[in-house]
């Protein structure tokens, strides 16, 4: 490991665990000590989650393109590079444990959130989830996050975000047309889906960002 990398790992686990003396509040008072998130509270998992995906959000928070209360002044009190250096240090963190997601053939229609992850409504236009973000949501690359593990409710609270317009709409302007296209009933059910889904193996994601 180079000592620039060094550093920079350092100065990000100081943000996370710490803040920063500008008023950035340590990221593990609301994501976890492991960056494992905050299901009660709606706090996303950010350990194992990529690097630049990480970064990207963190730039978009800081620029107002992505709307959050509590992380567009926090985001907007880091540099550039303190931004980049956290979002290296949650992204080299092992997710936790969970229960493994199935995308084999016996899912229903009738289990909503499985059938929308897995197969999707074609009549309807709705691709299924796993197109995007990988078998058992896992994640690809920098651009598609994982969704295994993520806490239902921010899962919810992001689908929403993309049908009222405060969350921008990402590669391709997906998101906002696939969300326009769920109910409250399949939006509950997705999101209870993957959240009670396996994270994806230590280092999974840092080989994706590569990718």
């Amino acid at each position: 490991m180079s000592s620039a990398h060094a550093d920079d790992l350092s100065t990000g686990q100081t943000i996370a665990m710490q803040g920063t003396a500008k008023g950035v509040a340590a990221c593990i008072s609301c994501h976890g000590a492991k960056g494992e998130g905050n299901a009660a509270a709606g706090f996303p998992r950010l350990a194992g989650v990529s690097g630049p995906y990480l970064s990207a959000q963190l730039a978009a928070f800081a620029d107002g393109t992505r709307q959050n209360p509590i992380m567009q002044p926090m985001a907007k009190l880091l540099s550039a590079h303190e931004r980049d250096a956290v979002a290296q240090y949650f992204a080299g963190l092992q997710p936790p444990p969970g229960i493994k997601a199935s995308d084999n053939e016996s899912v229903q229609p009738s289990d909503v959130g499985a059938w929308i992850a897995t197969r999707g409504r074609w009549n309807e236009d709705l691709p299924a989830c796993v197109q995007c973000h990988g078998p058992g949501g896992i994640g690809v690359g920098a651009t598609f996050p994982p969704l295994a593990g993520q806490p239902a409710s921010y899962i919810a609270s992001q689908l929403h975000g993309w049908q009222s317009g405060t969350r921008p709409p990402g590669p391709m302007a997906l998101m906002p047309a696939i969300a326009s296209k769920l109910s409250d009933t399949d939006i509950t059910a997705v999101a209870a889906y993957y959240g009670g889904t396996e994270a994806p193996a230590e280092g999974a994601s840092a080989s994706r960002s590569k990718q």
